[in-house]
């Protein structure tokens, strides 16, 4: 591992009799950077990210986490990884902070309890018991305990399920402190627009495949983000991609005039980009997923 990659996954395979759940995946996080793993339930996903985390041997391949194989790492190994999964194990019973400081004991060198508190937005409910706490205050312990060892990287699953939309964007931030204190950061979420707000880069698997890989402004190629425009008229319904919307509903007002109706002009997202992307594939025969 070069000193600015924290993950290197070359061939990656899982199998189960003869089902691939993961079939030759190859990517590559760099220090400091914050890449989404996305894909549909069932797509490998999950498996992958259970390899890095060791808690899962892969079939074949090879895998570097902080320059180690996560399956025969050991202890040392594991105090350099932060973990917020998507659902978690901590006691209804006790303190926020009475947590906190217990997770802090396990590491050799913790950040500072109360900092860690007051960094996740808690500190005024640091006496609560956590059964007392919201679903999103909960969350936001799960990320104090994710990063209380200062985690050279951190795995988030699923961070903001259940979260409502006011919660969900005060995370946000505090995963944007996180990455500015340089932590490398892998996220798997089924927010696109989560994915877009956070990430460098992103991974799209589907069916144990990677089937594309790149920086959030480039996933999908150009052809994907080209603009659509849509109008009905007296002939019905319309749509048509270019890279000059703004030409095009101008010579639509031009030749149409009055009959021209229900005009937009659509943007594409990361999500539609990502289910198109999906789509495409389920769509190719057998043999040509073989060669994905």
């Amino acid at each position: 591992m070069t000193e600015t990659e924290h993950v290197i996954v070359r061939d990656l395979r899982k199998t189960y009799g003869t089902f691939d759940a993961v079939a030759g995946v190859s990517f590559e996080i760099h220090r400091g950077e914050t890449f989404a793993l996305l894909g549909p339930n069932g797509a490998g996903k999950s498996t992958t990210i259970e390899i890095l985390e060791g808690y899962r041997d892969r079939t074949s391949g090879s895998v570097s986490v902080l320059g180690t194989d996560p399956q025969t790492a050991g202890r040392d190994w594991r105090a350099r990884l932060g973990m917020v999964l998507q659902s978690s194990g901590e006691s209804g019973n006790v303190t926020v902070r009475e947590q906190v400081a217990h997770f802090a004991r396990i590491y050799p060198d913790p950040r500072d309890v109360d900092e860690t508190i007051a960094a996740v937005g808690l500190s005024e409910k640091a006496g609560t018991r956590i059964k007392a706490l919201s679903g999103g205050q909960r969350r936001r312990v799960d990320v104090a305990l994710g990063v209380i060892g200062r985690p050279e990287l951190l795995f988030l699953d699923e961070p903001t399920t259940g979260f409502d939309p006011e919660a969900r964007r005060e995370f946000w931030e505090l995963i944007r402190s996180l990455k500015r204190e340089g932590t490398t950061i892998l996220l798997t979420t089924h927010y696109l627009d989560e994915a877009a707000q956070l990430s460098d880069r992103a991974g799209v698997i589907a069916g144990g495949r990677l089937i594309d890989i790149g920086r959030i402004d480039e996933i999908g190629g150009q052809e994907a983000r080209t603009p659509v425009v849509r109008w009905r008229d007296s002939e019905g319904a319309h749509e048509e991609r270019t890279a000059q919307p703004a030409a095009l509903v101008a010579r639509l007002y031009s030749t149409l005039g009055d009959s021209l109706d229900q005009l937009e002009v659509v943007r594409p997202s990361l999500e539609d980009i990502y289910l198109g992307l999906v789509a495409e594939f389920e769509r190719r025969p057998a043999a040509e997923k073989e060669l994905a």
